[in-house]
């Protein structure tokens, strides 16, 4: 429709073998689930839907405890399906949102009663509703919910938002890795933007590794620059599925596959609890 490229989706089963036994706790950090009926006009994809249940199916075959369920560009602003599977499953799941602004506290405290612990500024993908002319706003609000912000943006513009980013009070969480493919080099000026504030403050997020490769599984190139972003703030650091893996157009990622690549920058139980368990546990408040 109109030139949107049709997406596919993901595996219907997770099929092993898993590298390692996902620890009890595990979290899930970054996930969707999108609704037909909130596609919003000036979105980048048409994926499948993906519902609550699909989800909690996977989580059930890899073994893990948790998820968070991130708000999808395609549906915008409109919160209310994710919102909805928030309700039922409000133990076990969280939620990063993309809220409007200057909205009623009545508003923002439904989100926060329901499991929103974030708000998401997607300036990647088209319809996600935030931009960065928005950040001191997106701050502001973060600070009177207790909420943290998320970012997905292309790591090679951290170097003209960092002064900005510094001042930020909220918690800051960079989404995979930046968004940097590893082509672009572990010296660029984007990647030390990152790990610099990532050292500093931010949370990041060693995921996506199937965006950031020009490998096939398991993207070994991902595996320094997961291993520098780990190396700067083992306690901030946290691993996402990225399911249904929307805007995919290859061959579509298994978590096998995910947690194979995972495996190789992480590779003692120790640490693989302090990323899947420990630390995510503690910024979603599970």
């Amino acid at each position: 429709m109109n030139g949107i490229p049709f997406c596919q989706g993901p595996p219907d089963h997770q099929s092993g073998p898993f590298p390692f036994l996902i620890p009890a706790g595990a979290v899930d950090t970054h996930a969707h689930v999108i609704s037909s009926a909130s596609f919003v006009s000036n979105r980048s994809y048409t994926p499948p839907e993906a519902r609550g249940e699909q989800y909690i199916e996977m989580l059930d075959q890899i073994g893990a405890t948790y998820g968070v369920l991130i708000q999808v560009s395609v549906n915008g602003q409109d919160n209310e399906p994710m919102l909805q599977v928030l309700d039922q499953h409000s133990v076990r799941l969280r939620g990063v949102a993309v809220p409007l602004l200057g909205q009623p506290d009545a508003y923002y405290q439904n989100m926060k009663d329901r499991g929103v612990v974030g708000i998401r500024v997607n300036v990647m993908f088209s319809g996600g509703g935030l931009d960065l002319s928005q950040l001191e706003e997106c701050d502001a609000l973060a600070q009177d919910w207790g909420w943290h912000i998320q970012f997905l943006l292309d790591a090679n513009d951290l170097p003209v938002l960092m002064s900005r980013m510094q001042k930020m009070k909220s918690t800051l969480v960079i989404d995979h890795m930046g968004f940097l493919k590893t082509s672009v080099g572990l010296s660029s000026p984007g990647f030390k933007a990152m790990v610099e504030l990532v050292r500093e403050r931010a949370w990041v997020k060693v995921s996506g590794a199937y965006r950031l490769s020009d490998e096939a599984p398991k993207y070994t190139d991902v595996v320094p620059y997961a291993k520098t972003l780990i190396e700067a703030a083992p306690n901030r650091c946290v691993w996402g599925s990225d399911w249904p893996h929307v805007a995919t157009y290859g061959p579509m990622p298994s978590i096998a596959q995910l947690l194979e690549c995972f495996a190789l920058y992480a590779p003692t139980e120790e640490i693989r609890k302090k990323i899947l368990c420990d630390n995510p546990q503690h910024l979603y408040g599970f």
